[in-house]
């Protein structure tokens, strides 16, 4: 069951980047994803008392209640980065740096959960990393917020700290039910994201949000919050090493509809790119 649980996170995972990156359009990145993750909160508190799990609350020990906090605030830092770099990347960019946080996920489930190491996830990190960088390409505008690799600064960030949430959440719901770790760790997420739009003052820019954004808004935190309940089941019953690439075969989906949704264009390189890095993360199920 994890597997379809893994599967199921990874769809809606795909569709959570597009629905953000037209939601952000007109809307400061920072404060779309503190929007969002209030959604993800009451979607996410709405399940812990679907399934009775907020009975359990006081059973949580310090050590798990940590690692869901240390992990939840990974999540906020690696979303205000990787919602930052889809305000001013492509989409079909941006999200090839994010998945290539499963090259990193791996070498830390060795290294800290003691997964085992084989050939064939070493040449899965190999296609990966070469996918991901083939996938890599300046884009081209010219205003000062968008010019260069700015936009890869801010993937890479988040693709840092995704990993480290892969691990720490997976350390974190050992002890607590599913649904009632992703609860705890969006409150989190919650009061970062919140933090950051108050000491920057983004809050004053509410009331210039205009309908369209906030529905696709509202809309990607709602994938999101499907996509983190899937994820973290799938993660509590499964191996980190494996659920976390399936996780990452959204950037399938997204690219799809980068493609045929946002019109965005794509070379030989980064189709040669991406074929690698769905190789490379398909051999890891072998």
């Amino acid at each position: 069951m994890w597997i379809l649980f893994a599967l199921a996170s990874a769809f809606f995972a795909g569709i959570t980047s597009i629905l953000a990156k037209i939601g952000i359009k007109n809307t400061d990145a920072n404060l779309a994803t503190a929007l969002r993750t209030i959604v993800v909160l009451i979607f996410s508190w709405i399940m812990v008392f679907v399934v009775g799990s907020q009975t359990t609350i006081a059973d949580i020990s310090m050590k798990t209640l940590t690692f869901l906090v240390l992990s939840g605030l990974s999540t906020g830092g690696s979303w205000l980065f990787y919602f930052k770099a889809l305000q001013i990347g492509d989409v079909n960019k941006v999200v090839p740096i994010d998945k290539s946080s499963t090259i990193l996920t791996i070498l830390l489930s060795i290294i800290f959960l003691g997964d085992d190491i084989t050939f064939i996830k070493l040449c899965a990190i190999v296609f990966i990393g070469i996918g991901t960088y083939l996938m890599i390409e300046r884009k081209q505008n010219t205003t000062p917020d968008t010019k260069g690799y700015k936009w890869l600064i801010y993937a890479s960030l988040s693709a840092i700290l995704a990993s480290l949430t892969a691990i720490l959440g997976k350390v974190g719901i050992e002890g607590v039910e599913s649904n009632l770790g992703t609860a705890i760790r969006t409150f989190v997420v919650l009061i970062m994201a919140w933090l950051i739009v108050f000491l920057q003052k983004k809050y004053r820019t509410l009331r210039e949000i205009d309908k369209r954004s906030w529905v696709f808004i509202g809309l990607s935190g709602m994938a999101t919050g499907l996509s983190w309940l899937c994820y973290y089941r799938a993660l509590q019953d499964g191996p980190a090493s494996i659920v976390v690439p399936i996780d990452k075969l959204s950037i399938l989906i997204t690219i799809s509809f980068s493609y045929f949704v946002l019109h965005e264009k794509f070379k030989t390189k980064s189709v040669i790119g991406l074929a690698m890095i769905t190789f490379g993360t398909l051999s890891l199920l072998i």
